[in-house]
């Protein structure tokens, strides 16, 4: 899904847009252990309690593609004959109307879920009407529609007694502890809204933390191979650099790496690019070509990349660097640069000791005092 479409979608979480009637779910406890279960009807409460669970809901489709939101992808051979996504598509054929359906994707969650606290699990079924408007504002008369539903996970946080002022009773009281819904730590959105239709081979899959994608559920859910977390992908991606450059791993190598992805990111945005950005290895080796590393060290990162992404593996590149910082680190200084102004920065060698050497032009300030640098 691009992220025109994400937001198209996102849009509808509102009490006097959406088609959602209903949610239900569970309470689960810290055993996995389910406490309760509900089915509630959002048109019997009132504008505002429904649109702060709409709005939990909505936090399903928050976040980065490719980080936070990941396109999942069925075989073929899954969409025709296997469980997980028969499951799914009786969940979504029905309404998540069916009561065998339901409590089978219960069963199948909880067992794969790992979380210390309470949470609870909530389903909604959507269908969207979908019309096609023209650049004079006009919409076509037939329409297509979309139904989908979407699946997240909350944790509850219980809060404490705590002394509230009630105006009304001119009194002050002691407030009982409450089980406060939070934000949802991951779930998903099936089928995929891609070019504005439902993709029945790709589901759209959540997680607030991009370094964990729990795992085990979506191995439930989807058994379907997630991309490498965007938290790992760096990690990953630093060591093969530092690992196969080997003594060719400068500044001026790491500077140019990190200033020409993040010149495509900026491209990318600024020509309001639909489909989302990905970089190959081919990417990086001509940067790491035209920086002068030796020819020896780009074809080990060649081999090496296939070992670790996956043969020609795209990557996002928000995932590997963050084209909003610039951070040099030695193990007693720390020196953060605008990213754009790098180029301000270098290491030099002198009398036997290594320098980072910073281009100060302009004032410089000390504790919030100028201070002068003498010739």
């Amino acid at each position: 899904m691009t992220e025109k479409e994400v937001a198209e979608i996102r849009r509808r979480f509102r009490a006097d847009k959406t088609n959602i009637n209903h949610v239900r779910g569970i309470f689960v406890n810290e055993k996995r252990e389910i406490v309760s279960e509900f089915s509630q009807s959002l048109g019997m409460l009132s504008e505002e309690e429904a649109n702060a669970i709409l709005a939990v809901i909505k936090k399903t489709l928050s976040g980065t593609l490719e980080k936070n939101l990941i396109d999942v992808s069925f075989s073929n051979a899954q969409v025709l004959d296997s469980q997980e996504h028969k499951l799914l598509s009786k969940l979504r054929s029905s309404e998540i109307k069916d009561d065998e359906a339901v409590h089978a994707f219960y069963e199948k969650a909880v067992s794969s879920i790992e979380m210390d606290c309470n949470y609870i699990l909530m389903l909604a079924y959507d269908c969207y009407d979908i019309f096609t408007k023209h650049k004079d504002g006009e919409t076509d008369d037939s329409s297509s529609s979309f139904s989908y539903i979407i699946c997240c996970v909350c944790p509850i946080k219980t809060s404490k007694y705590s002394l509230t002022y009630y105006l009304h009773e001119n009194r002050i009281r002691n407030v009982c502890e409450d089980a406060v819904i939070c934000a949802p730590e991951f779930g998903f959105m099936f089928p995929a809204f891609d070019d504005r239709t439902a993709n029945i081979y790709k589901a759209l899959y959540y997680s607030r933390n991009a370094a964990d994608s729990h795992k085990e559920f979506s191995d439930a859910v989807f058994n379907s191979e997630l991309p490498m977390p965007a938290a790992e992908q760096k990690q990953t991606f630093n060591s093969l650099l530092a690992e196969t450059v080997a003594e060719d791993c400068s500044y001026d190598v790491i500077e140019s790496v990190h200033t020409e992805i993040s010149g495509m990111i900026d491209n990318h945005k600024e020509n309001k690019e639909e489909e989302p950005l990905v970089i190959s290895k081919t990417t990086v080796k001509d940067i790491l070509t035209a920086c002068g590393v030796k020819e020896e060290h780009v074809v080990e990162f060649d081999k090496k990349y296939d070992e670790a992404f996956g043969e020609n593996a795209l990557i996002p590149p928000q995932n590997i660097i963050d084209p909003k910082n610039f951070n040099l680190r030695t193990p007693d200084v720390v020196v953060k640069v605008a990213p754009d102004k790098s180029d301000m920065l270098e290491t030099r060698v002198i009398d036997g000791m290594k320098y980072i050497l910073i281009r100060a032009d302009n004032d410089v300030e000390v504790n919030g005092i100028n201070i002068k640098i003498k010739q």
